[in-house]
C-alpha cells in the first residue's frame, strides 16, 4: 500500500488535514455561490474519473460548478489540497470488513486487496496521488487500520508485519494501477477492452524483436486460461494474491518453527 510521498520544495504544508483546521464551511463571512466543501470534493472526484489527472484545473472545476475560482478557494488553499480531498473522498468508497467477525483473515486480506484494487481501476487518477500524499484523512486512516488489524491476526511476528502489508498491497497498488492505466487507454479508442488486446497483439508482433517474446507470452496466456481480458485479469490476480497468502502461511510456520 503506498503511503506517503515527498510534497514539491516550494510547498511548506504538508496536509490539507494538519492545516487551517476544518474549513468545510468556508473562511468566513458567508458561504458564496451556496458552495460547500463536500460539493465542491464531489465535483473534483467526477472530473477527475470523466478527464483524467493531466487536465484537471481549478478553472475547470469552477466552471462544472459554475462559478468563480476564487469561490472554490474560499474552501481551499490550494489546488493540492483538494486533491487530497478528493483522494480520501474516494478512499471512502471501499466496503472494508469487521476485522472483529468470525471470519478467517485470509478471506478478509482477499476483501481487502479486492476492494483497494477496484477503487485503483475506477479511478486511474488515484495511483499518483496516493504515491503524492501523506494519505491520513479519515476514510484512508480506517483503511489501513483495517489493514493492520487483518494483518495481525494472520500470526506473523510484530517485526514482520510491514512487510506482509507491503507485499500485498504494492502489488494490488501496482496491479490495479496498471489495470485502471489499460482500461483509460481502451475506453479512448472506442474499442471494447477484448477488441483492443486482439488488436495490440496483432500490432506488435509486427516487430521481429518483439514477435519471440509475444509468442512466448502467448503460451503462456493459452496455458492460463481466459476466454476474455475480464477473465484473464481476474485469473492473473486471484493466483498472484494466492501466492501471497501461502507465502504468509509459509513464513508464519517457520517464525513458530
Amino acid at each position: 500500500m503506498v503511503r506517503s510521498g515527498r510534497r514539491s520544495e516550494r510547498a511548506a504544508r504538508t496536509s490539507v488535514w494538519l492545516e487551517g483546521g476544518d474549513r468545510r464551511g468556508g473562511r468566513g463571512g458567508g458561504q458564496p455561490s451556496g458552495l460547500d466543501r463536500q460539493r465542491i470534493t464531489e465535483a473534483t472526484v467526477r472530473l477527475l474519473d470523466a478527464e483524467g489527472l493531466a487536465r484537471f484545473s481549478m478553472r475547470r472545476l469552477a466552471a462544472e460548478l459554475n462559478v468563480t475560482a476564487m469561490s472554490v478557494y474560499w474552501y481551499v488553499d490550494t489546488k493540492d489540497d483538494l486533491l487530497e480531498l478528493a483522494l480520501d473522498a474516494a478512499f471512502g468508497g471501499l466496503a472494508l470488513p469487521d476485522p472483529a467477525a468470525d471470519e478467517d483473515w485470509r478471506d478478509q486480506l482477499r476483501t481487502l486487496a479486492r476492494e483497494y484494487r477496484t477503487l485503483l481501476v475506477r479511478h486511474p487518477w488515484l495511483s499518483a496521488l496516493a504515491g503524492s500524499f501523506l494519505n491520513i484523512g479519515p476514510n484512508a486512516l480506517s483503511f489501513s487500520r483495517a489493514v493492520q488489524q487483518v494483518v495481525r491476526r494472520t500470526g506473523l511476528p510484530e517485526h514482520e508485519l510491514t512487510g506482509a502489508i507491503s507485499a500485498v498491497f504494492q502489488f494490488v497498488y501496482g496491479y490495479g494501477t496498471i489495470e485502471g492505466h489499460f482500461h483509460a487507454r481502451v475506453a479512448v479508442t472506442g474499442m471494447t477492452p477484448d477488441e483492443y488486446h486482439r488488436h495490440a497483439m496483432r500490432e506488435v508482433t509486427r516487430s521481429p524483436d518483439a514477435a519471440e517474446v509475444v509468442q512466448g507470452s502467448t503460451r503462456i496466456m493459452e496455458a492460463r486460461g481466459g476466454d476474455t481480458v475480464e477473465e484473464m485479469l481476474e485469473r492473473d490476480f486471484a493466483f498472484a494474491l494466492d501466492l501471497l497468502v501461502a507465502g504468509i502461511e509459509a513464513m508464519v510456520a517457520r517464525s513458530r518453527d
